[in-house]
């Protein structure tokens, strides 16, 4: 059995932004560089001020490459529907210590 060894990870470089309509709903995706789980909660707070119409605040993120820790929130959406998809696109892009 091999031990793979990372000597290295991926990550976002700067904070970005997205957004599309469809059905007459407007979303807006964020990414943010975190490298700890107080930032998310000033990440949100900031975005909250900003777009204090939004019904949801869905989000993800992932801190740590041994000792994982993540968090995934539907905020009020039908559950596993937006905080998992979230999630999961994170994981699919194999990035670390980002918070979307």
């Amino acid at each position: 059995m091999s031990t793979k060894t990372v000597d290295f990870f991926l990550t976002i470089e700067k904070p970005s932004v997205a957004e599309f309509k469809d059905k007459g709903s407007k979303f807006i995706g964020y990414v943010f560089p975190i490298t700890s789980e107080d930032e998310v909660k000033v990440c949100i707070d900031e975005l909250k001020k900003k777009h204090h119409a939004a019904r949801h605040w869905c989000y993800a993120w992932q801190l740590g490459m041994e000792d994982i820790r993540y968090r995934a929130n539907d905020d009020g959406e039908p559950n596993n529907s937006a905080g998992q998809p979230i999630y999961g696109q994170l994981l699919s892009f194999d990035k670390w210590d980002k918070m979307t």
